[in-house]
């Protein structure tokens, strides 16, 4: 993600992730370390770019939700209470950042067909992370069968993170999120059989 790197405000990317607890490096951000939050920033920008490329649908459009998010995410740091719960922070923020630039997409004066650039052919992060067998069954299905609440717990689970983070960043109970993803597993295995005609093996419900 080189555009973004060279975007985001006033972060100084070390040349390696040298590891680490990611609370750790909170509390370093937080005390005013930039090489903290650059380790940061690096951990999750593919995530967090993959996640708003797939609300939006428009490259140009994660890529400024991207770097929107991450200048929220600096300024507001001090306002993470649990640092080890860093991701669900950042999520929910990215949560908020996407709904935000959707409206204001959806209530643009200019005609959206005129709005949006020529697609790049080049495959984008969230291309990447459903690439393999099913990709495309798995793609349709999102669109086809899933609500608009769900296609948002499954971008979630698809930025790999837990039903922990993922109960942090949509303010939820952990608890009813796993039941929310319980029930969305059962419901994709459920569409994906219909669509291809399977009644066994690798799409069969449990």
């Amino acid at each position: 993600m080189s555009v973004l790197q060279s975007q985001t405000p006033r972060v100084v990317v070390s040349p390696a992730d040298p590891g680490g607890e990611a609370a750790r490096l909170v509390a370093r951000a937080k005390g005013g370390d930039p090489a903290a939050f650059a380790l940061l920033y690096r951990r999750h920008i593919d995530r967090v770019y993959a996640f708003a490329a797939r609300r939006l649908s428009d490259r140009e459009a994660a890529e400024e939700a991207t770097q929107e998010i991450f200048a929220r995410a600096l300024a507001g740091l001090p306002r993470c209470r649990d640092d080890a719960a860093f991701a669900g922070w950042l999520f929910a923020i990215a949560r908020h950042v996407v709904h935000e630039q959707y409206r204001a997409r959806r209530y643009a004066t200019e005609p959206l067909a005129d709005a949006i650039d020529p697609e790049d052919s080049a495959p984008t992060p969230e291309e990447h992370a459903l690439r393999g067998e099913g990709a495309d069954e798995l793609r349709a299905a999102r669109e086809r069968c899933l609500t608009a609440k769900e296609r948002e717990l499954f971008d979630l689970l698809l930025a790999d993170l837990t039903d922990i983070e993922i109960a942090a960043a949509l303010g939820r109970r952990r608890g009813a999120v796993r039941t929310a993803h319980w029930r969305l597993l059962i419901k994709l295995r459920n569409c994906l059989g219909l669509a291809t005609g399977v009644s066994g093996g690798r799409h069969a419900t449990p």
